[in-house]
């Protein structure tokens, strides 16, 4: 399962997590398109996921110990 499949699961479906941010459903569904979600909706989907930024993004951020751990 990508991380957009798995934020989207866990903010109840694509049309929530469109709500959660304020964006439109379609546009949650291209972040499939295009693999990843856009930097400046990290917080938004973070916010209504709980997933941490870290997790949605690997590739920009980096994991402390600390997070590792848990």
């Amino acid at each position: 399962m990508s991380i957009v499949d798995k934020a989207i699961e866990a903010a109840g479906g694509a049309s929530e997590l469109s709500k959660k941010c304020g964006l439109h459903r379609t546009s949650i569904l291209f972040w499939r398109t295009l693999g990843h979600i856009p930097v400046k909706r990290l917080n938004d989907v973070e916010a209504a996921t709980g997933i941490p930024r870290e997790e949605l993004r690997p590739d920009l951020f980096e994991r402390t110990p600390s997070q590792e751990r848990a």
